[in-house]
């Protein structure tokens, strides 16, 4: 058995005896590169991710900096964000995103959560979320009429169009009343083909997009430090 070390001092004729060479890399841990922009050549799926686990928006966010290290254009919309007066007006990603060449983010949504008792009027966040559902179709709008068969420039305005677009806490909205599954359906036959749709958020089981979904992932939770009484810290939950 070749350990990580001995494929590194390995030979190529070794290589090829050993099988590794069908290995991605033959074996080889691979260098990181200049992000230069670039376009996907299977992207245009549709994914959900939801559940009651910690770490759907972790998940995707996570997912779109993979793309963007390909030189992939990344835009995140977030329908809302915030959580307990443990969680300060700053989130870690955002000012991570704003280093990274190709990743943008916008907040449409209020600054909490609905049903939350965070100050915040409920009626506000109905407001906010149609906002988001109007800010998402003109993105896709965006996305219908770039060609995403050709690199799209790192640091263009998502009006520009991108290869990957992830909607934070949509499905979390359409839970709260705030948006309906219709609304959904209808963000998703706005997709042009060649975009990957990324939608995240709900403890509920999302069935109505079994059929629309080519990708549907249950975060679930097993156990939470929350549950013993844990406040939101600071670089793992915000």
């Amino acid at each position: 058995m070749y350990g990580r070390a001995d494929s590194l001092r390995m030979s190529d004729d070794q290589l090829s005896e050993s099988g590794i060479e069908n290995t991605p890399g033959q074996g080889r841990t691979p260098e990181a590169e200049r992000i230069e922009p670039s376009a996907p050549e299977e992207f245009g799926l549709v994914q959900v991710w939801w559940g009651d686990g910690k770490g759907k928006t972790t998940a995707t966010l996570g997912m779109g900096l993979r793309a963007a290290g390909h030189g992939y254009r990344v835009h995140m919309l977030q329908f809302m964000k915030g959580g307990a007066s443990s969680v300060e007006a700053v989130r870690g990603e955002y000012n991570a995103i704003a280093a990274l060449p190709g990743l943008s983010y916008e907040n449409l949504g209020h600054y909490g959560w609905h049903g939350m008792a965070d100050g915040s009027d409920e009626a506000d966040h109905e407001v906010e979320a149609q906002a988001g559902l109007e800010r998402a179709h003109e993105l896709l709008e965006s996305a219908t009429e770039a060609d995403l068969d050709a690199p799209i420039d790192l640091g263009a305005p998502p009006e520009d169009g991108m290869h990957m677009l992830i909607l934070d806490e949509v499905l979390y909205a359409v839970d709260r009343g705030l948006l309906s599954e219709d609304d959904v359906h209808e963000l998703i036959d706005a997709k042009p083909d060649e975009l990957e749709l990324v939608l995240s958020g709900s403890h509920v089981e999302p069935t109505y997009l079994e059929e629309r979904a080519d990708l549907i992932t249950n975060v679930r939770k097993v156990k939470h430090p929350i549950d013993d009484g844990q406040r939101a810290r600071r670089g793992t939950e915000f």
